[in-house]
């Protein structure tokens, strides 16, 4: 079995003259983060990796995530090809993990988030909202034998408000 975990980065803000690559979270989005992080726990596996892409909002996000689950921060693997919004190439840096990795918590962005979702969770989501969790689970051996899986669990900010 694998486990993957999903997660679109916070909020982030236009305000600043900045590359795309460059936003920071904006003050929502940290709220966000640390309410969705303090309610992951149980959904959790029992040992994972976390993935984030190298954009200022997305790393900003994963560790919100990480110190709230107890996660070492410098345990996180950053990976500048999880800076896309497509779900093509999402799903290939997700076929590439090694198999001695049976979960993965996983940020990102969207549109690639909500259509890998889609694409490979048995339940339509039809946007996948900031600072929102989607967890699935694969009947596969291999990360590169993924294929439709199941749909564990959502959890999207307007859930805990």
């Amino acid at each position: 079995m694998k486990n993957l975990i999903l997660i679109r980065h916070a909020k982030s803000s236009w305000e600043a003259p900045l590359k795309d690559f460059d936003r920071p979270l904006m003050k929502r989005g940290i709220l966000d983060a640390h309410e969705v992080s303090t309610h992951i726990s149980k959904y959790l596996p029992k040992t994972y990796i976390i993935w984030s892409s190298t954009a200022a909002r997305a790393s900003e996000t994963a560790l919100i995530f990480a110190q709230n689950i107890s996660y070492p921060i410098e345990s996180i693997v950053y990976k500048d090809d999880l800076y896309t919004f497509d779900d093509k190439q999402l799903e290939k840096v997700i076929k590439s993990c090694d198999n001695s990795f049976e979960s993965v918590i996983l940020f990102g962005h969207n549109e690639a988030i909500t259509n890998f979702v889609n694409k490979f969770g048995d339940v339509f989501i039809e946007n996948v909202p900031t600072s929102g969790f989607v967890s699935l689970k694969f009947d596969a051996e291999a990360w590169n034998a993924i294929h439709k899986g199941k749909t564990q669990k959502t959890i999207f900010p307007k859930d805990l408000k």
